[in-house]
């Protein structure tokens, strides 16, 4: 018999919150306590892993679960050649060098010879190593923000989103050293054994991304008009259009980016559209 498809997601940091909602508005239903270690999905064949971040990308590379979500940081740093589906446009921030404001470095070769205090060795080896800049790079669980301060290094290597932390503890960044985002891992015998039901979870996924970042517009216009309404509406394929009662009208049916609905309303109007509606999109599937 084979058993329930396992999903491995962080239990605790900035990756746990927008995971869960990702996978609600996917559809899937499911009860996630604080202290849940395991969640059973009711209308899907799934159970949802709550693990240490640090060890997702273990749990799919052994099999333990087939799919997983994490940030590329730890993938990158686990050295792993686990496949990644696709990344899932959150929680981004950049793995940066950092040292003390009232220092004198401002490049990563001023730190020659000094100490460099990171929770990201491998990424932050290879970094140094690729620039033949000399370092000890110092092991740090967490709160690496401190290490300067407390004189265990010089300088420091991060995760770095909004900036604020590093700014609260008097740090400036000099380069950044890695870019990263949550991206969905899975186990390569899963590919190959269960990749129908994969592909399901993977499409679900991608549906409700795509929809995050589109409206569905719909307006009225005068069939003259069309073609320049039509130049204006960039939508995945051509408008929809659909003649009215009305003799000489039409309406016109579009998906559009999200972020030019603002921008785009004025021109549609001057062009002659009206009784423009602008709806969400559940899910998008392209």
């Amino acid at each position: 018999m084979t058993r329930r498809l396992r999903l491995a997601i962080p239990n605790k940091g900035r990756l746990v919150e927008p995971t869960v909602r990702l996978l609600r508005d996917a559809g899937l239903v499911f009860e996630a306590g604080e202290r849940a270690l395991v969640a059973r999905v009711q209308n899907f064949d799934l159970d949802i892993l709550f693990v240490r971040t640090n060890d997702v990308v273990e749990f799919v590379a052994d099999g333990v679960a087939e799919l997983g979500v994490t940030g590329l940081d730890l993938v990158a740093e686990a050295g792993s050649d686990v496949p990644q589906l696709r990344t899932l446009g959150f929680g981004r921030c950049r793995l940066t060098i950092a040292v003390p404001n009232d220092s004198p470095f401002r490049a990563p070769e001023d730190l020659a010879g000094l100490r460099v205090a990171t929770s990201h060795m491998n990424l932050t080896k290879s970094f140094f190593a690729s620039r033949s800049i000399p370092v000890d790079v110092i092991p740090v669980s967490g709160a690496a923000e401190v290490a300067p301060r407390l004189g265990l290094a010089e300088a420091i290597v991060d995760l770095v989103s909004t900036g604020s932390t590093m700014v609260a503890n008097g740090l400036r960044p000099i380069e950044e050293v890695f870019d990263s985002e949550a991206v969905l891992l899975a186990n390569s015998a899963a590919l190959r054994d269960r990749a129908d039901v994969l592909d399901t979870i993977q499409t679900m996924l991608s549906a409700t991304l795509a929809a995050r970042d589109r409206k569905y517009l719909m307006m009225n216009a005068p069939e003259s008009r069309l073609a320049e309404l039509e130049d204006l509406l960039p939508g995945l394929e051509s408008p929809s259009i659909i003649p009215l009662a009305h003799k000489g009208m039409v309406a016109i049916h579009s998906v559009v980016e999200a972020d030019a609905v603002w921008s785009l309303l004025p021109r549609l109007k001057t062009a002659g559209a009206s009784g423009i509606l602008i709806l969400p999109i559940e899910k998008l599937v392209s």
